[in-house]
């Protein structure tokens, strides 16, 4: 196979397959070479992601040795990025009644849901995680996003059990907003015991609704290794029951009077 065919071969296998750890001899069968001209091709494709802020190939050695892909998205990328999400929800035209603001349009579009799946990977690259926690409903596309780059598979905790997933954990917990009791539920097989996880979600105030996914997993034996929301309301801090977490945007209570959004970029920080 020539070498412009092996590049886009090598290239797709990486995209499709993420943090997947796979040993040469199977790439040099897989383009009928060797394993040298496989080593000086993953040397081209290793820079052209990094170039290009799409991430890298993580190389190992010895007996067992080889690589695998890891997403993420460069420091700059990742800032403009959180440029354009922020002149999109500042828009005045998303106010609501009630002060609310409209995210549905940013959440049901595709490429705007997978660069927030890519910056959160970057986020919790450097971080061991078997799988990505999320409660239905509006935080399931942003699961899925960041799954996609980790290459974990996603759970999703409900607010009622279905028959269809046999038996399950409920939990009981105050939501940090409302003050109301609130149920979450979790099938008994949908996580191994011990696991590490990624808590993923959409918004968050006082941090009642990620409380609850924390007290959940504690029946899993789970380990959170990151929370990760899309945007956290600016005027919880004072009440909020979560400290550790990273957050994309900050978004200031909605100014109703004067037709006034302000959203900020949130603590994030790249993996890179």
């Amino acid at each position: 196979m020539k070498r412009s065919n092996r590049l886009v071969v090598l290239t797709e296998y990486f995209l499709e397959n993420p943090r997947k750890h796979i040993q040469l001899p199977y790439f040099v069968e897989l383009c009928n070479t060797t394993k040298s001209s496989i080593s000086e091709d993953l040397d081209i494709i290793n820079e052209v992601f990094q170039h290009k802020g799409l991430g890298y190939l993580e190389r190992t050695t010895g007996a067992g040795g080889g690589v695998k892909y890891i997403a993420t998205s460069s420091a700059e990328a990742g800032e403009n990025f959180i440029t354009t999400l922020q002149k999109k929800l500042e828009d005045p035209v998303r106010i609501l009644p009630g002060g609310y603001l409209y995210m549905s349009d940013i959440l049901g579009d595709p490429s705007m849901v997978r660069e927030i799946g890519r910056v959160f990977a970057s986020c919790f690259a450097h971080l061991e995680i078997d799988a990505i926690v999320t409660v239905a409903t509006k935080g399931i596309p942003l699961a899925y996003a960041t799954a996609s780059f980790l290459n974990v598979p996603v759970i999703i905790a409900r607010r009622d059990p279905k028959v269809t997933e046999g038996s399950s954990v409920s939990i009981n917990y105050v939501s940090g907003s409302s003050r109301k009791i609130q149920t979450m539920v979790l099938p008994k097989r949908s996580l191994p015991d011990g696991s590490n996880v990624c808590i993923i979600d959409d918004f968050m105030k006082a941090g009642g609704t990620i409380t609850g996914i924390k007290s959940l997993l504690k029946e899993f034996s789970a380990t959170v290794q990151a929370v990760g929301v899309l945007a956290e309301a600016d005027d919880e801090e004072d009440e909020r029951v979560v400290t550790d977490y990273t957050s994309l945007l900050k978004i200031s209570p909605v100014d109703i009077q004067n037709h006034h959004v302000s959203v900020q970029p949130g603590n994030y920080q790249m993996g890179l």
